[in-house]
């Protein structure tokens, strides 16, 4: 392992949630939140700034953001996609937003409503304004791996769009397998790439596991000194605008393969595991998670105790 500790960044609140059916109230929100960070989760995606006729599930974006505990070792990011979505984050002082750029025509008109240009245009000018009202600004490549409608998605594409972005000066730059399409070698040659551009841009990856790869891509991503990782406390949520693009990483599920590597995250296992029965109970309905199911790991019992 070439490292031993990366920062989960919990984006359960926002990604999770804005693709579930039901419509969780603020209160439930609020707990939902409040219980992550009682887990140990110190980076969390809470909302989304985006129309609420579109995403339903994030009206009550401003009211999350006043009712969020005030704390200084909290970072509360909110999703912005463009200056009306900016406006209403700076408005109601959350700590810090985040843009995304899809590394494809088709999927960021259809999800961003502009070209690719166009959101890299509008992060450059969001990034510039909240560096002016003292807010952090990241930025990620959606669809870095493969696009529904587009398909295969180059590297070299998205490097190019790295270069236009870190012009923003993000905080942090991330790359998102929107459709779980990615596989463990794209992603150690993906951080190789994005090292020679940028060698000291912190890196964040956001994995789906929508064919079951994305467990394996963090692993990668880990063993090549990725700084954080998405996940989503009972693997709830996807992405409500790409076809069949269900399956973020389960928090729990990533927790234990790191825990059980021996990598640090400061987030406590068992909580979590609360966490989404909790969810559950919410939602009325199992969710996709395997460790709320299957236990963290067998107790030895008392007769082999014994024995042994």
């Amino acid at each position: 392992m070439s490292q031993k500790k990366v920062s989960i960044i919990e984006v359960g609140p926002r990604d999770g949630l804005q693709s579930e059916p039901e419509v969780l109230s603020t209160e439930a929100k609020l707990t939902f939140i409040n219980k992550a960070i009682d887990a140990g989760i110190r980076r969390m995606e809470v909302t989304s700034f985006v129309h609420p006729k579109r995403v339903p599930q994030m009206a009550d974006a401003e009211d999350v953001v006043r009712g969020l505990p005030k704390r200084d070792d909290f970072t509360a990011i909110g999703l912005v996609l463009n200056k009306r979505g900016f406006e209403r984050a700076r408005d109601v002082h959350i700590d810090e937003i985040g843009m995304a750029v899809i590394a494809s025509e088709t999927y960021n008109q259809r999800n961003n409503g502009t070209s690719t240009q166009g959101s890299i245009d509008a992060w450059l000018e969001m990034a510039a304004e909240a560096r002016k009202e003292g807010m952090r600004a990241n930025v990620m490549v959606s669809s870095a791996f493969g696009c529904p409608f587009e398909g295969e998605v180059k590297l070299q594409h998205v490097l190019d769009i790295v270069k236009k972005i870190l012009e923003g000066e993000p905080v942090e730059l991330g790359f998102a397998d929107s459709i779980g399409v990615g596989v463990p070698p794209q992603v150690t040659e993906m951080i190789g790439a994005v090292r020679e551009i940028a060698p000291d841009m912190p890196l964040r990856f956001h994995f789906h596991n929508t064919r079951n790869t994305g467990i394996a891509n963090a692993m990668a991503a880990v063993q090549a000194g990725v700084d954080s990782l998405d996940a989503s406390i009972a693997g709830i949520g996807g992405c409500p605008f790409a076809p069949a693009a269900t399956g973020n990483i389960p928090t729990d599920d990533l927790l234990y393969m790191l825990d059980r590597s021996g990598v640090e995250t400061g987030v406590a296992l068992d909580k979590i595991i609360e966490i989404s029965h909790w969810l559950e109970e919410q939602l009325g309905r199992s969710t996709p998670a395997m460790l709320p199911k299957a236990g963290i790991f067998p107790q030895v019992a008392e007769q082999y105790q014994e024995a042994s």
